[in-house]
């Protein structure tokens, strides 16, 4: 591990690493290990992300009070890539993030989680009430129906990489430093990701595109640094090529979680123009099944409302998890 993810502090708040053995790999989780009293936050990244996605919320929580927690998933950033990712399932991610809880000796955690690490978080939250404070979710709301992609056109970015090779090829013409570069340029606009016949999703931005402004080169080169061990193979297993649960027959016939949950909208985020993550919020769907929801929005807020505003995100993640103490 670099020095400089050793030594990563803000604020003079030191982010400490270190390694758990679950379910026979060894996961990388980043903490800041102050008082746990008022309870732990665990932060569950999405892709491209991994920990350091999180570094705002986890100086701002532990400041509160709270102790911070960001594993990265097993295949992304520096936790180790299973062997057969082929066999890769999002019950594994569950599995992991009981395990970190039960490595850790805590009984009862806050998660904050985004993007594709929404899913196995709320499902965490259905199966294990009991070791769940609450659940914020950045942008991904919750439906027990899955959801389907097929009318969009063929271009769009999730159907292109659920093929098996297609994103491989596509991402192997360029170091893994102008990958994450592109798609953080791509899904923080409002638009949805689609590519025309004859170009790739690697196409649709170059070097001459800026960055967004709150994305820094010091921070795109902390994520190619952590990209590096493992590529982007598993990574895109997961979310892009196991998009449910296998067997789903271990998840109650009641999908209603009965903890806290509040979710955090981006009104500028492109997922809200999928037509079916639009009807979950807009319709109430998401409400039939989380009686105690909270929702907020951040108007300018993109996909990475979290990276983009993270004033506001920290100060919403705070608020909740104050209103929902953990020895209540």
């Amino acid at each position: 591990m670099s020095s400089s993810l050793l030594h990563l502090s803000v604020d003079q708040m030191e982010i400490e690493h270190r390694y758990l053995s679950i379910n026979g790999l060894n996961l990388h989780i980043a903490q800041i290990a102050k008082d746990d009293e008022l309870g732990t936050v665990v932060f569950l990244h999405g892709f491209p992300e991994t920990w350091y996605s999180w570094r705002h919320q986890m100086i701002a929580v532990a400041k509160a009070g709270y102790r911070a927690i960001a594993p990265d998933w097993r295949g992304y950033g520096l936790s180790d890539q299973p062997q057969d990712p082929q066999n890769a399932a999002r019950e594994h991610l569950i599995s992991d993030l009981l395990g970190i809880l039960d490595a850790l000796s805590i009984p009862k955690a806050f998660l904050v989680a985004k993007d594709f690490g929404s899913t196995p978080t709320y499902l965490f939250a259905l199966l294990y009430p009991d070791r769940t404070c609450g659940v914020v979710s950045v942008g991904m709301p919750y439906s027990p129906v899955p959801y389907s992609y097929n009318l969009l056109p063929e271009g769009f970015y999730m159907k292109r990489w659920q093929e098996p090779g297609r994103a491989e090829a596509d991402f192997g013409r360029f170091d893994v430093k102008r990958v994450v570069r592109t798609i953080y340029i791509l899904f923080s606009r409002s638009d949805i990701p689609i590519a025309p016949e004859g170009k790739e999703i690697m196409d649709l931005a170059n070097l001459s595109t800026p960055l967004p402004e709150w994305f820094s080169e010091e921070d795109l080169s902390m994520y190619a640094s952590l990209y590096q061990k493992n590529g982007f193979t598993y990574p895109l297993q997961i979310p892009y090529r196991v998009t449910n649960i296998k067997g789903t027959n271990y998840l109650p016939s009641d999908r209603t979680i009965r903890v806290p949950v509040l979710l955090i909208q981006g009104e500028k985020d492109y997922i809200y123009k999928l037509l079916q993550q639009y009807e979950v919020i807009k319709e109430g769907i998401m409400k039939d099944y989380v009686p105690d929801l909270q929702i907020s929005s951040i108007p300018e807020g993109c996909h990475f409302a979290q990276e983009q505003f993270p004033d506001q995100v920290n100060q919403l993640i705070i608020s909740f998890v104050r209103a929902h103490p953990v020895n209540a």
